[in-house]
């Protein structure tokens, strides 16, 4: 594949992360800035709670649409023709304290002070509770490997960077007001002001009525919490901005060309876009996308605390699965629960090992293509080998470690697989695979597994698939014994209608579940001598 090949593909794909970025180079045909400068993509991130997944696929989710405009003229990662920021809003007021941090009483005593502001309540060593979860992320994104620059809204306002930005706002003030107020209730308008200054006294961010003194030197007067009118500089870390404000003013500021955002954030996207306009900028193109839900349907939120944590999806699953789950079909909302991780898992694989013989532009809708080239993994002449296909699946792995039981070790897996592959080295994937499927049958599938007796016919059936299994040869393939388990079940005299219902009965007769692996597969990995031994204890129940 050349580049000329892939320039010409992206640009006319149907894939997502593609059609994407052919809205952005509209903007752009030419495929840079009139002044010459990257092309910026951002993400942003409220750190009034921990990082979940949700926080994690935008920053994926930009990437991809960026790696997709860097193909479409012609770029590599080195090249320097994108930039992707991940922008922490952390001058924001805390207005209530998350369900799930610890000493909630720091918080408590600080209660609408910036989050940058604010004491660690996790007493990490961190300067705030922002700077806490701030880390967090990084430490996430680094761990995948992301190309981003991470930007504090704390450093902007301290430093002065925005101030230029924030007296274009003062200038705009009224122009501001006339797009919010009409968007407000009668009480909320009464007090509204696009800035919002920060007390000299407490510290807190203050919801006031705010009047400009002089827009060029960035002066403003209003009444604090005790009555004092005070009049001081909103620049320099001393005000911040109202939230539809504070992102308009960060495009304008910044020069930001594509934003994402979620669906529940539609109609601030409407009136900052508006804003932008009104500051002399211009609106960034973006996708919006929905929300991830809970496995009761319900909305995933940061305070909450009620979203599948990073952790968690990476003790029972792998990185890579991960950002497969979140890849497909960004407006559609997805359920985020552990229910979902072992399919994840294995379509990774199956996605990957098809990338050698697909078509360019199916490469281009293939999940794993677009994730490999999301961290510069590899380059338009370079793809995935054939040796990127796995010998075992999760699914399986998943089902040896239920039939092990309380002796389903990390170990006793490796022993097995070590014996299937016949002394080729496992690798770094397998292990982690290994140890995830010990910790997800551990904590979700042992507690729920229940073998049935099996009923005459099943039970005359297995007594044919042990007669098979006492004369094969121990290094049978797992194909070879596949046949043999498919040929029983078709034989009439065992009273099966159709294969499936064989195959459920293997199922939950010596797995104890009502799905499982390729029975050929699962023989040949847990062995044949260890599978007869299941088949005797199944008809021991008959």
């Amino acid at each position: 594949m050349s580049m000329q090949d892939l320039i010409a593909a992206a640009r006319v794909s149907k894939s997502w992360p593609f059609q994407e970025a052919q809205r952005l180079l509209k903007r752009y045909p030419d495929g840079t800035k009139p002044d010459g400068s990257p092309v910026l993509f951002e993400t942003g991130y409220g750190p009034s709670g921990l990082p979940h997944i949700g926080t994690f696929q935008e920053v994926l989710r930009t990437t991809l649409v960026r790696r997709a405009f860097e193909a479409m003229i012609g770029a590599r990662p080195e090249d320097g023709k994108t930039r992707l920021v991940a922008f922490s809003d952390d001058m924001d007021g805390l207005r209530k304290v998350p369900d799930n941090v610890p000493n909630r009483e720091v918080l408590e005593a600080n209660l609408h002070k910036p989050l940058s502001r604010i004491p660690d309540p996790f007493e990490a060593g961190h300067a705030s509770f922002a700077h806490h979860n701030n880390a967090m992320l990084r430490d996430f994104l680094d761990r995948f490997g992301f190309d981003y620059e991470f930007v504090a809204s704390s450093d902007m306002y301290n430093s002065g960077h925005f101030d230029e930005a924030l007296k274009q706002v003062l200038r705009k003030n009224q122009a501001i007001l006339d797009i919010m107020l009409p968007t407000l209730r009668a009480e909320r308008a009464a007090s509204y002001s696009p800035v919002l200054p920060i007390s000299p006294v407490t510290g807190k961010v203050l919801q006031v009525p705010v009047e400009v003194v002089d827009a060029e030197a960035g002066t403003v007067r209003f009444t604090d919490e005790d009555g004092t009118i005070v009049e001081q500089s909103a620049l320099g870390g001393m005000a911040k901005l109202q939230w539809k404000v504070d992102w308009a003013m960060r495009w304008y500021a910044l020069g930001v060309d594509y934003e994402m955002y979620g669906k529940d954030l539609t109609d601030s996207g409407i009136q900052s876009g508006k804003i932008v306009q009104a500051l002399g900028g211009r609106k960034p193109e973006g996708l919006i996308y929905e929300l991830f839900l809970d496995e009761k349907g319900e909305k995933i939120s940061k305070s909450k605390g009620n979203g599948l944590t990073i952790e968690e999806w990476l003790t029972y699953g792998t990185e890579e699965s991960l950002g497969f789950y979140i890849f497909p079909n960004p407006k559609s909302a997805k359920q985020l629960h552990v229910g979902v991780i072992p399919r994840a898992v294995d379509d990774y694989w199956q996605f990957r090992a098809a990338i050698p013989t697909q078509e360019l532009d199916k490469k281009l809708g293939n999940p794993v293509w677009n994730l490999l080239r999301a961290n510069g993994g590899w380059d338009a002449e370079e793809a995935p080998g054939e040796g990127d296909a796995l010998p075992v699946s999760f699914g399986l792995l998943l089902n040896l470690a239920s039939v092990l039981g309380t002796e389903a070790t990390e170990a006793n897996l490796a022993d097995y697989l070590d014996t299937y592959l016949g002394g080729v080295p496992r690798g770094p994937v397998l292990d982690r695979m290994i140890a995830a499927a010990v910790a997800y049958t551990r904590d979700f599938i042992a507690p729920t597994l229940s073998k049935r007796a099996p009923t005459a016919n099943e039970a005359a059936a297995l007594k044919a698939l042990d007669t098979v299994l006492a004369s094969a040869d121990p290094s049978m393939s797992a194909e070879h014994l596949q046949t043999e388990v498919y040929e029983i079940g078709k034989r009439e005299e065992y009273g099966f209608e159709n294969l499936r219902d064989w195959f459920k009965a293997l199922y939950q007769t010596l797995l104890g579940s009502d799905q499982g692996p390729r029975m050929g597969s699962f023989i040949r990995l847990y062995g044949i001598d260890n599978t007869r031994k299941l088949i005797a204890q199944a008809l021991e129940k008959a």
